[in-house]
């Protein structure tokens, strides 16, 4: 008998029932769409795409401040094994950071300097004995939307991971949004560092005292399975190596192997997510929709993920397949994107998670086509998976009926009968185990179906697996945003910058003037995405007008041709810019609030859509005065 510590397997006891282990649920919000259709085909991210701005920066390493050490022991061994039990493989546990619990802990560790900007700096440099890797758990009582946070180790002080407060507030109140009002909501989990050993480093604007940083680290997942496989030249240059993740079973066919899924292998990513603390893997894969827009929906199981908070912790692993056939090195052009995910539906009827990825899928990866009309018996299909959160591989198999399958317990559910919600599946070459969790089912190169678990072995071909019906999601709920034919004015990405040097924040629409900006503009501090509007007049939205004060190097947004008029005719110092973008002058349609601040000392307007950082304005920022909402945007895509 062969257990898995991944997607749901135990031993195999099947007649007419199986044993397996439960999954949760969830609801979503979605769009009606208009022109359905039942099947679509794939299409492949072009090079031309509009990539996210690179994360991972480079400095000087005399930049990085000095941080104060927090110390932990190696992680007990019965803790570190990854047994079978319920959900998602797991390959990382959840630990309490006692010294820094809480607020004042934390506040006593920091050790603030002056940058040379006049701001301030610190770091808390973590180690814990043993650990493949590191996720910091920063929980966030106040964080200044212009802080800048970094994540880097001491061994590599020159290369940090940065973000900016206002991405992590929009993080915080995405997961509120969707009713969670927990501290879990409020945790912002850094991206894994890759060793025993992480630093968090906090940078704050000139004028901003220490204490309107208020943060804490309670938890830290400690990864025990190395997550990492070398290159093929770090590869070829060990000797006698064993793979350090996953060690699928022997009868795993490795992907690069074959031609077949030649191209859909290139929509799957590993995903990594943290759930209670603890670290796990399961597999996704990337849809196209009807329009073939682009949005990057991502099709998993609703075990693995089911709720908006652990959504926003989901790192994908792209292009996660060896350098060429059973070589045992991962490619180089493999690729780690950290940006999370907004959850769209998730259901346990059918064993659903649908997210739309935060971060924009790099060139070269698949939106998978799929195909919504029922799949018959002894029908041949593929699935392509990672198994044990291993390389990408390949199995083959039939579909040999339908079955009804209930949740038992929160460990346990139950599938019988020849008729339900998911299809029976054995397999004729491969498997699949813990880490497969989520993965596809591909008939004729398109989706239909999801990985909900089984106690299918490499040992015994007769034993099956149970997927998810596709179609049965797609009639549910996933019509309404992959169906639809028609292309509207999409929105977009409105970009934000601050200068530490004026104050002023600047935005702007368009990736190339945000690449400009960033090339030709050290003085302005990239700081994400602010929020989403419409770039033309077809979106049937009003336009927001934009001005620019020489004196206070600062931009004016006006929301109504008013305001347009009465700038343009009596106030010379500002010089009329054209329309920036379209949005809404009333409530309605998903929008929220754009807030605006104006400061009299330099002249400069501030604008935020998060109601957070509006507070933390009006609290701590008593030279700006409040002036209410100018115009209505959007969250999201």
């Amino acid at each position: 008998m062969k257990k898995f510590s991944m997607v749901r397997w135990i031993p195999a006891i099947f007649s007419a029932a199986a044993l397996l282990v439960g999954c949760g649920g969830g609801t979503g919000d979605a769009t009606p769409s208009a022109m359905l259709l039942s099947k679509v085909d794939s299409r492949i991210q072009p090079v031309e795409a509009v990539q996210d701005v690179a994360r991972v920066k480079s400095r000087s390493v005399t930049a990085a401040p000095s941080a104060t050490v927090v110390a932990l022991g190696e992680l007990a061994a019965e803790k570190t094994q990854s047994v079978d039990s319920v959900g998602p493989r797991l390959v990382g546990q959840g630990r309490d950071v006692e010294a820094t619990k809480s607020l004042s802990a934390m506040e006593a560790l920091w050790k603030w300097s002056k940058t040379p900007a006049g701001g301030l700096v610190a770091a808390v440099s973590f180690n814990a004995e043993g650990a493949y890797g590191l996720r910091l758990g920063v929980l966030v009582q106040q964080l200044p939307g212009s802080a800048v946070v970094r994540v880097y180790t001491q061994a590599a002080p020159g290369k940090v991971f940065e973000i900016s407060g206002q991405e992590i507030l929009q993080l915080i109140e995405r997961n509120q949004a969707a009713g969670d009002r927990s501290d879990a909501a409020r945790t912002w989990w850094t991206p894994d560092t890759g060793g025993s050993e992480a630093t968090l480093e906090v940078e704050l604007p000139p004028g901003l005292a220490a204490n309107t940083l208020q943060i804490s680290v309670p938890q830290l997942s400690h990864v025990f399975v190395n997550l990492a496989l070398p290159t093929e030249r770090e590869y070829n240059a060990q000797v006698l190596s064993a793979k350090q993740i996953g060690d699928a079973d022997t009868c795993n066919l490795d992907a690069t192997c074959y031609n077949d899924g030649a191209s859909e292998r290139n929509a799957v990513a590993r995903m990594l997510f943290i759930k209670g603390a603890k670290y796990y893997a399961c597999t996704g894969t990337l849809l196209n929709d009807g329009s073939s827009s682009g949005k990057p929906y991502f099709l998993s199981a609703n075990h693995c993920i089911s709720d908006q908070t652990v959504a926003s912790t989901l790192q994908t692993d792209w292009f996660f397949r060896s350098s060429s056939c059973n070589s045992g090195a991962l490619q180089s052009s493999s690729i780690k994107k950290v940006g999370g995910a907004k959850l769209l539906y998730a259901s346990a009827d059918s064993d659903t998670s649908f997210l739309l990825l935060n971060d924009t899928p790099p060139a070269g990866a698949v939106f998978a086509g799929w195909d919504a009309s029922t799949v018959a018996a002894g029908v041949s299909i593929i699935g392509l998976h990672h198994p044990s959160g291993d390389l990408l591989k390949l199995s083959y198999g039939t579909v040999v009926g339908q079955s009804a399958c209930a949740t038992i317990s929160d460990t346990q559910f139950s599938c019988l009968g020849t008729s339900g919600n998911y299809y029976r599946v054995n397999w004729s070459q491969g498997t699949t185990e813990g880490g497969s969790s989520g993965s596809a089912l591909f008939r004729n190169g398109k989706v239909v179906g999801t990985l909900y678990g089984g106690s299918a072995v490499c040992t015994n071909r007769s034993t099956s697996d149970y997927y998810g019906r596709f179609d049965i999601a797609y009639n549910a709920a996933l019509k309404n945003w992959l169906a639809s034919m028609v292309t509207d004015a999409g929105r977009v990405a409105v970009y934000r910058f601050y200068n530490a040097s004026t104050g002023a924040h600047f935005y702007i629409t368009g990736a190339n003037e945000r690449d400009y900006v960033i090339r030709n503009y050290p003085e302005f501090n990239y700081e994400n995405v602010a929020f989403y509007a419409y770039a033309d007049s077809n979106s049937n939205k009003d336009p927001i007008f934009r001005f620019y004060n020489a004196t206070s190097k600062a931009h004016f947004y006006a929301g109504d041709v008013a305001t347009r008029d009465y700038v343009i005719a009596k106030l010379p110092l500002f010089r009329y810019e054209g329309v920036s973008w379209y949005a809404q002058r009333e409530a309605g349609n998903d929008a929220t609030p754009i807030f605006r601040f104006y400061n009299p000392r330099t002249g400069a307007h501030f604008y935020t859509i998060s109601a957070a950082e509006r507070d933390l304005v009006i609290q701590v920022n008593r030279e700006f005065t409040y002036e209410g909402p100018v115009y209505f945007a959007w969250t999201s895509q």
